[in-house]
């Protein structure tokens, strides 16, 4: 049955680094999962997934985004119902963060400091999505 479905969005938000100009990826901590991983959340009733990973993103990050490339679907299990968080690269825009209970800290971090601190095994492959999208892999 498709209602028991948990539908989420969210985003890999990356930005060129104001200092040497490198590939950066944007993690959020959320604290009371206390774990890292990429701005996503669940859509509202009707919401459309892209709009939804904006949404999630500017919510999360304080920061507007521009989507680029779809990237993979994640499928898992979240007391026994399942969950479907789409995602899409998006590069990051203007704003400033602000912590709340929901994400109190965020990191810019290279790809590959990003994929050691992210605490689920199945975000670290949205990684290597976006480095194929943007054509760095």
């Amino acid at each position: 049955m498709t209602d028991d479905i948990i539908r989420a969005a969210g985003c890999v938000l990356w930005r060129r680094s104001p200092v040497d100009g490198k590939l950066e990826i944007c993690l959020v901590h959320r604290p009371k999962y206390d774990d890292w991983s990429h701005p996503k959340g669940k859509l509202k009733r009707g919401e459309d997934p892209l709009s939804g990973a904006v949404r999630e993103v500017a919510e999360e990050t304080g920061r507007t985004c521009t989507p680029g490339a779809r990237l993979p679907t994640l499928r898992y299990q979240v007391n026994g119902r399942l969950k479907e968080v789409g995602y899409w690269a998006a590069e990051a825009g203007a704003g400033t963060f602000t912590p709340d209970s929901e994400v109190d800290r965020i990191l810019w971090l290279s790809p590959t400091a990003a994929r050691h601190r992210l605490t689920r095994p199945r975000d670290r492959d949205l990684v290597d999505a976006l480095l194929s999208a943007l054509h760095l892999a």
